[in-house]
C-alpha cells in the first residue's frame, strides 16, 4: 500500500534539516525531486540562518513555513520575507542566484523555524525559461475546512480547489491539519502521491490493513488507491505529488537538468561569474568537490 522513505540530516547555513528526496529508494514524487524538512528548531537571540548566494537551473524552489521568517533575495533584485502560511515560488529556468537569511529583528530576538523547502523539476519544454520569482501571501491560498479538518492548497490543485501559484505541470501540494479522531479519504486524482507527517499521530487505512505513519518519514501511496488518513492525535501532514516527470533528471549540487551537458555548462558558467549576483551580497560559494 505504501513505500516508506526515510531522510538524512544535512546542514544548510547553520541549521540541520531532514532531506527525504532525492532518496535511494525513489528519486521523485510527481515533479518533486528535492524535499527538505526544516526544524522545528529554536534559535537563540543573535543566531539565525545564513544560506549564502548560490545558483540554480532547471527547477523551481517552493518554500512554505509553519513557523519563523526567512528573507529571500535573488539576482532579479527580489527581496521578500516569507512568513507562516505564505508561498515563495522561484523559477530558476536557465539560471538564477538567491540567498536566504534570517531578518535582523528575528535574529536579534530569537525565533523558531519550522517548514519545508522543496524543488520541482521543470518540464523539458521549460528548462530554459526566463527566471522569475513570485510571492503568494497566506490569505491568497485556498482553504478547505470541514469538521476537525483544515487544508491549505499550497500549489497545484486538490479537493476541487486550485492555488494561484503558477505551476508548469500538474502538481499536488497541500498542508493538512486534523483533530484527533478525524478521517480524510485521499482521492486518486493525481498519478503520484505521498504523505509526510510532521506532527501528531496518524495512520493510513487501505481497507485490508492499517499502516501507522511515523513522523518525518515519507509514505508514497500506490497509484489508483483511495486510502483513509486517520488522526489518532492532533496532527499535521503534508500531501504532495502530481504528474510524473517527463523523463529522468540529473541532479548535481543545486542544478537539475534532463541532460548532463546542461549541468556541465552550468558549472562552468558559475565559475566564470555568468549567473549574475544578488544585489548587495558579494559572497561566493565555489563549486563543491563532489
Amino acid at each position: 500500500m505504501v513505500q516508506i522513505l526515510t531522510g538524512n540530516e544535512h546542514d544548510i547555513g547553520g541549521l540541520k534539516v531532514r532531506r527525504v528526496l532525492p532518496n535511494a529508494g525513489r528519486r521523485s514524487v510527481g515533479p518533486f525531486v528535492f524535499f527538505d524538512h526544516i526544524g522545528p528548531h529554536r534559535f537563540e537571540p543573535g543566531v539565525g540562518i545564513d544560506v549564502r548566494p548560490h545558483p540554480h537551473i532547471g527547477l523551481a524552489t517552493v518554500t512554505f513555513l509553519w513557523e519563523g521568517v526567512l528573507r529571500h533575495r535573488d539576482s532579479l533584485g527580489s527581496v521578500q520575507d516569507i512568513r507562516p502560511g505564505d508561498v515563495n515560488w522561484m523559477t530558476a529556468g536557465r539560471g538564477i542566484v538567491h540567498s536566504e537569511r534570517t531578518p535582523d529583528a528575528e535574529r536579534a530576538s530569537g525565533h523558531t523555524m519550522h517548514g519545508l523547502q522543496t524543488w520541482v523539476a521543470l518540464p523539458k519544454a521549460h528548462e530554459e525559461a526566463e527566471p522569475a520569482f513570485t510571492h503568494h501571501p497566506a490569505a491568497s491560498l485556498p482553504v478547505i475546512e470541514r469538521p476537525g479538518l483544515r487544508m491549505v492548497v499550497v500549489a497545484g490543485d486538490a479537493f476541487g480547489e486550485r492555488a494561484p501559484v503558477e505551476v508548469f505541470s500538474r502538481t499536488l501540494y497541500v498542508s493538512i491539519e486534523l483533530e484527533a479522531g478525524t478521517e480524510l479519504q485521499l482521492p486518486d486524482e493525481h498519478a503520484e502521491r505521498a504523505l509526510y507527517p510532521v506532527q501528531g499521530e496518524v495512520e493510513l487505512d487501505g481497507g485490508d490493513r492499517s499502516h501507522r505513519l511515523d513522523l518525518n518519514h515519507m509514505a508514497v501511496l500506490d497509484a489508483g488507491t483511495t486510502p483513509v488518513l486517520r488522526a489518532n492525535a492532533p496532527a499535521r501532514v503534508m500531501l504532495l505529488g502530481g504528474d510524473p516527470l517527463d523523463g529522468p533528471r540529473a541532479m548535481w549540487w543545486n542544478f537539475v537538468a534532463s541532460s548532463r551537458d546542461r549541468i556541465e555548462a552550468a558549472k562552468a558558467r558559475w565559475e566564470d561569474g555568468g549567473f549574475g549576483e544578488v544585489p548587495g551580497e558579494r559572497e561566493f560559494i565555489p563549486l563543491p568537490d563532489r
